[in-house]
């Protein structure tokens, strides 16, 4: 997911696609717990997914305030 993309959300949107994200990124640590994820760089872009999403909240929460 691109910031570009993400910039263009609405924040309740963010918030439910963080939620989603957090979900994924529990059920991926949950299959690689068990052995059963192959590819666990898909848990790296997860977090970073979130972390970008985090980020661009954050910036709309600043930029509402001043």
């Amino acid at each position: 997911m691109k910031a570009q993309d993400i910039r263009q959300m609405t924040d309740s949107a963010m918030v439910e696609k963080i939620d989603e994200l957090r979900k994924e990124l529990f059920n991926l640590n949950l299959r690689k717990g068990a052995f059963d994820l192959e590819n666990t760089a898909q848990i790296k872009f997860v977090k970073k997914d979130i972390a970008r999403l985090n980020t661009v909240l954050k910036e709309n929460k600043l930029n509402k305030g001043a």
